[in-house]
C-alpha cells in the first residue's frame, strides 16, 4: 500500500523546495526533490563528456547512477550516489544545460520511474510534472505560480548562499530561457484537480499555510 503523496509542482523559483521541506517534515514523509536527479545527471554528463544531445547515452549514464532516500535525516531527503547533493549542482555550468539533457524523453522515463519507486512509501515530491505525470494519483496536488521577476529574486538569494554557484546579472534572462526550453519538452500545465497558488508578494509562512489548508482539505484528519 502506498503511502501518503504530495505532488508539488512550478517552475523554478515559485517557492517549490521551501514548501515542499517544510510540508514534508509536517506529515512525516520524506522529501524528494526531484529536479536534483536531473541536475546530478547533467553534472556526471558533463564530467564524463557524454554528448548533451546523445539521449540515449545519457539514458545509459542514468542507469549507473543511484537514487535513495537518507533517513537518517528529519524529514528524510534525496541522497544521489550515497551522497547528499551539494551546490555544485546549482552551478551555471549545470545551470545551462540541464533543461537540454532533461528534456530527452528517454532521460525522463528513467528518473520517472525512479521517482515513482521513492514515493512509494510517501513522500512530498516536487518538480515540473509529479502530478500531472509522475503521480496522477497523488493524495495532494499544488502548483505554485509567481511573477518572473520575483522568480529571479528569489533564485538569486538561493544562488547568493553558495560560493560555486554566484548568480550572474542576467539571471531573469536565463530563467526565461529555461522556461522556453521547458515548456517545449513539458509544459506547465497545472493537473486538473491541483490546487493553484500564487505566492507572488507571499513569504514563506503564507504560502505554507496556503498550501496546509489545501492538503487538509483533500486529506482529512
Amino acid at each position: 500500500m502506498r503511502g501518503l503523496l504530495v505532488a508539488i509542482d512550478g517552475p523554478s523559483g515559485s517557492g517549490k523546495s521551501t514548501l515542499a521541506a517544510r510540508l514534508a517534515g509536517e506529515l512525516g514523509v520524506p522529501y524528494v526533490n526531484t529536479g536534483l536527479m536531473y541536475r546530478a545527471l547533467t553534472l556526471h554528463a558533463l564530467r564524463s563528456g557524454v554528448d548533451p544531445d546523445d539521449g540515449p547515452k545519457l539514458a545509459r549514464l542514468a542507469t549507473t547512477m543511484s537514487f535513495d532516500l537518507d533517513r537518517s535525516r528529519t524529514p528524510p531527503i534525496l541522497e544521489i550516489d550515497g551522497r547528499a547533493t551539494d551546490e555544485t549542482l546549482a552551478s551555471p555550468r549545470v545551470e545551462s544545460r540541464v533543461s537540454q539533457i532533461s528534456g530527452h524523453p528517454e532521460v525522463r522515463a528513467l528518473l520517472r520511474a525512479e521517482q515513482r519507486r521513492l514515493g512509494q512509501g510517501g513522500a512530498v515530491m516536487e518538480g515540473r510534472d509529479i502530478g500531472s505525470v509522475v503521480f496522477p494519483e497523488a493524495d495532494a496536488k499544488i502548483f505554485l505560480l509567481a511573477a518572473p521577476g520575483e522568480r529571479a529574486t528569489r533564485r538569486t538569494r538561493e544562488r547568493e548562499e553558495f560560493p560555486a554557484a554566484r548568480p550572474t546579472p542576467e539571471i531573469a534572462e536565463a530563467m526565461s530561457s529555461r522556461d522556453a526550453q521547458d515548456a517545449a519538452v513539458n509544459p506547465f500545465i497545472p493537473a486538473e484537480d491541483a490546487v493553484t497558488i500564487d505566492t507572488t508578494g507571499l513569504d514563506a509562512d503564507a504560502v505554507y499555510a496556503a498550501a496546509l489548508e489545501a492538503v487538509r482539505r483533500r486529506i482529512p484528519g
